[in-house]
C-alpha cells in the first residue's frame, strides 16, 4: 500500500508541475496549454531479481493542446494571429532547426529582421528568414502576403515584400514541445514544408489557450488526491502496526 500511494504521489508532482506551468504562461501569445503525460505502468517481471512492489511510470513526452487560444482585436498592424488551425514557421532565437509557433507579436530589429516578441524569427515560404526595408505601412494579407509602402513610396503604394511561411499539419503528425517551448515534431524529423493552408488576421493577437478556471479545479482536485495518498500511507502504518501487536508474545 505504501509503495503504491508512493508511486501515485510522484506521479501528481508531474501534474502539479505541467498545471503551475500553464499557471503562469496564461498571458504569452499563442501559447499551447501542455497535458500531463499519462504513461504505462510496468509491473516488474523479474521477481527473482528485483522486488515486485517497485513501481516505475514510463518517461514520454509531454503533449500539448491545438486547441485554438481567444483571439483579442488590438487594431496594431504588428499584431497577427492565425484565425483557425496551422502555425507559423520560425527559426529560434537560440538557433537551430525551423519549429512552429502560433506567436504573432511582431517587433522588427535595427536590421529588419521580422521576429516575435520572444526574438524568434519569421521565415518566409522558402525558409528564409523575413527582412524587412525600411516602410510607413505594412499590411499582411490572410495568405500571409507582407505587403509594405517604402518610406520614399507614393501615397496608396505597396510592394510585396515575403509571403510569411505557415504550414497546417494533418492531425495524425505527432508533435511535442522541446526543452527550449518549441514545437517540433514527435520523431525527430524535419517539419512538413510550407502549405500555406494556415488563415492569417492582422490586427488581432492571440493569448493562451490555457483556461484558468480549469486549471484552478484541477488543482484543487490535486490537492485533494495528494490528502488521500497521505491517508492511504498513515492507513498502511495502522494496519502495519496492528499486524506486528497481534504477532507479539504475551506479556507477565
Amino acid at each position: 500500500m505504501i509503495y503504491t500511494a508512493l508511486n501515485s504521489l510522484a506521479n501528481l508532482r508531474d501534474d502539479r508541475v505541467v498545471s503551475a506551468q500553464n499557471l503562469a504562461n496564461m498571458s504569452v501569445p499563442g501559447f499551447r496549454r501542455d497535458l500531463p503525460n499519462d504513461g504505462a505502468a510496468r509491473f516488474l517481471e523479474a521477481l527473482g531479481k528485483q522486488t515486485s512492489r517497485a513501481f516505475q511510470l514510463e518517461n514520454g513526452v509531454h503533449g500539448f493542446s491545438r486547441a485554438p487560444g481567444p483571439l483579442e482585436q488590438t487594431g496594431d498592424p504588428m499584431d497577427i494571429a492565425i484565425s483557425d488551425e496551422g502555425f507559423f514557421l520560425i527559426a529560434p532565437a537560440t538557433g537551430g532547426e525551423p519549429t512552429l509557433s502560433r506567436r504573432g507579436d511582431l517587433r522588427i530589429d535595427p536590421d529588419g529582421s521580422l521576429r516575435n516578441g520572444a526574438g524568434d524569427q519569421f521565415l518566409n515560404n522558402a525558409l528564409e528568414p523575413v527582412v524587412l526595408p525600411p516602410f510607413r505601412e505594412l499590411v499582411i494579407d490572410d495568405l500571409g502576403q507582407v505587403f509594405i509602402t517604402p518610406v520614399e513610396g507614393e501615397p496608396g503604394q505597396r510592394d510585396l515584400i515575403a509571403m510569411l511561411g505557415t504550414v497546417n499539419p494533418s492531425a495524425d503528425l505527432q508533435l511535442r514541445k522541446s526543452l527550449d517551448g518549441h514545437i517540433r515534431r514527435m520523431d525527430g524529423e524535419a517539419l512538413p514544408p510550407p502549405d500555406q493552408q494556415a488563415r492569417i488576421v492582422q490586427g488581432m493577437r492571440e493569448g493562451s489557450n490555457v483556461n484558468a478556471t480549469a486549471e484552478l479545479i484541477a488543482s484543487i482536485e490535486l490537492q485533494r488526491r495528494f490528502e488521500i495518498n497521505l491517508r492511504m500511507i498513515q492507513t498502511a502504518r495502522e494496519v502495519d502496526e496492528a499486524g506486528a501487536s497481534l504477532l507479539r508474545p504475551p506479556s507477565g
